[in-house]
């Protein structure tokens, strides 16, 4: 990687194209910024919180595109919610 690899994204850095990452390097980008996330959120500018959620977004897009059959916790799913009691009361 070098400065050409920066992508400008309405006149500020953002950090490297995701689709330029390999695949670890995308994904320990993928973790730094959950781990910044609630401080942006919080603490941030709304400057940084724009450039923030704008990364997140390319990021975590680049990572579904090229796991497109990542696995599913039952879970995770909203029938999985139901099952665990954390959905919506059946009406009568």
């Amino acid at each position: 990687m070098n400065e050409h690899d920066i992508a400008p994204i309405g006149g500020t850095m953002t950090g490297v194209d995701p689709d330029r990452l390999d695949d670890q390097q995308l994904m320990k980008e993928l973790e730094t910024i959950h781990r910044t996330r609630h401080d942006t959120l919080l603490y941030g500018s709304n400057d940084a919180l724009r450039a923030h959620n704008d990364r997140m977004a390319r990021l975590e897009g680049e990572w579904l595109r090229r796991n497109p059959r990542r696995p599913v916790a039952p879970g995770r799913t909203r029938e999985g919610a139901r099952e665990r009691g954390g959905g919506r009361p059946a009406t009568p």
